[in-house]
């Protein structure tokens, strides 16, 4: 399990890397170098929109 500060350098930076891809390969990519750390469902809800800021406040409200 990765911790908290891991997870929050992780999220923003593939919702960075994500904005800037241009290809699908580039979100291949992006989703093969960060889905152990902050997982599937993270990244899907980062390619549909939502902010890291919105998956860190979550992932902080459920850890308690």
């Amino acid at each position: 399990m990765t911790t908290t500060s891991e997870y929050e350098e992780a999220v923003r930076a593939a919702a960075k890397e994500l904005e800037q891809a241009q290809t699908v390969d580039d979100v291949r990519k992006t989703w093969k170098k960060y889905y152990l750390t902050i997982g599937h469902r993270s990244l899907g809800r980062l390619l549909l929109g939502r902010s890291a800021e919105d998956l860190i406040a979550r992932r902080e409200a459920k850890s308690g």
